[in-house]
């Protein structure tokens, strides 16, 4: 079993009188820790799958007395696929705020459909984390950094979904099952797309150009949607945990860039299945991308998991001067430069260091990056 972090987290928020919501994409693990904390615990302890429709039908528009009922004596509540019961957020609340001494903890499979569900409802009622894939972090705490680090081009092609890193041998094939089968299935159920053809066009799209500045016109011309439609679609796959946007840094000087935005993947492997392109990295013309990539993801996952709360942004002149990854945090600027080669050369641009005195700047690499993405923040 590899440990999540994200779980010592929860467990710590027990007891504080509000419902705990754990959001991400399919397949990433939520089941598996909400079954573990119900092993786990000393307490009475009901276990609720919401794929089963009485489970469903004995939620939906219930009364606190209801509630009870179902409760009993139990102290910790485990909703799994909460989404999936009308007015989840209004249960939860009752429970929360009529019956004493219980706890909620429950999972969502896609971020925008539970969240539509609860959030107002439990304003001020709730503690709320992000599951995504493994982080290198956890495999580390597994198996160490000399057996990680020995795995990373591995990493970079397949990814760090739970099914692919613990089935060696049937990763492509897992793969592609898992954006067939599952990662779309939140945006063509709930969201009514009718041209499912058009999402592939634009995913495909977003993967050829990810890691560089995207422009939702050219999106637009590609797919043969309007750009008001790019946007929407983006939209979906940030809140399905699919990709998600870094804007451009801009506060003093003229030449950069304001509004432009890239957009990468969560996980490497989800790309590169998208292309349908496993090639070692030997024989690969996009291994910067596939290593920038990687590292400002697993720079998102380490950020939400150590409860950071700083702004991501990359930065980048008219003159094409950039820095891949920058972080914001009380005043000073954090910058970031990936570079699969480590025997290139790498130095802070001389107008930003003179534009942001307050900086700190890094070249990662792979002989330095497991110590970045290890490290406490």
């Amino acid at each position: 079993m590899i440990s999540r972090i994200i779980q010592e987290q929860i467990t710590q928020r027990m007891g504080k009188g509000k419902a705990i919501l754990l959001v991400g994409p399919r397949q990433v693990g939520k089941s598996t820790i909400l079954k573990t904390i119900h092993k786990e615990q000393n307490q009475d302890t009901l276990l609720l799958n919401c794929d089963e429709p009485d489970i469903r039908q004995a939620m939906e528009n219930v009364t606190t007395d209801q509630l009870k009922s179902l409760i009993g004596k139990n102290k910790l509540i485990l909703i799994d696929e909460a989404q999936k019961v009308e007015n989840i957020g209004l249960t939860i609340k009752l429970i929360v705020d009529n019956i004493n001494d219980v706890q909620v903890i429950a999972t969502g499979s896609s971020a925008f459909e539970l969240r539509n569900r609860t959030n107002e409802p439990l304003t001020g009622r709730k503690f709320e984390f992000n599951l995504f894939p493994f982080s290198i972090a956890e495999m580390v705490n597994y198996h160490g950094k000399m057996t990680e680090n020995r795995m990373l081009e591995r990493r970079l092609i397949y990814g760090l979904y739970p099914e692919i890193v613990n089935e060696l041998g049937n990763e492509q094939e897992n793969l592609l099952e898992l954006i067939n089968s599952y990662l779309y299935k939140d945006i063509l159920a709930f969201q009514n797309i009718r041209k499912p053809g058009v999402l592939d066009k634009l995913l495909t799209g977003l993967a050829l150009q990810m890691g560089q500045e995207v422009s939702y016109n050219e999106l637009g011309q590609l797919t043969g949607i309007d750009k008001a439609t790019v946007e929407k679609y983006i939209e979906l796959l940030e809140k399905c945990f699919v990709v998600f946007r870094l804007s451009s840094f801009n506060r003093n000087l003229r030449n950069e860039l304001k509004k432009s935005r890239k957009i990468y993947f969560y996980d490497n492997g989800v790309r590169n299945a998208i292309l349908n392109n496993f090639s070692p990295i030997a024989l690969r013309q996009d291994t910067g991308a596939l290593w920038e990539n990687f590292m400002v993801s697993e720079r998102i996952k380490q950020n939400s998991y150590n409860r950071d709360y700083r702004k991501s942004y990359f930065w980048r002149t008219q003159t094409q001067q950039e820095i891949d990854l920058l972080e914001e945090k009380d005043g000073i600027l954090y910058a970031f430069e990936f570079k699969w080669n480590d025997k290139k050369q790498a130095r802070v641009p001389k107008s930003f260091a003179e534009a942001y005195p307050e900086h700190r700047f890094e070249v990662i690499t792979p002989a330095n990056y497991l110590d970045l993405l290890t490290k406490p923040i």
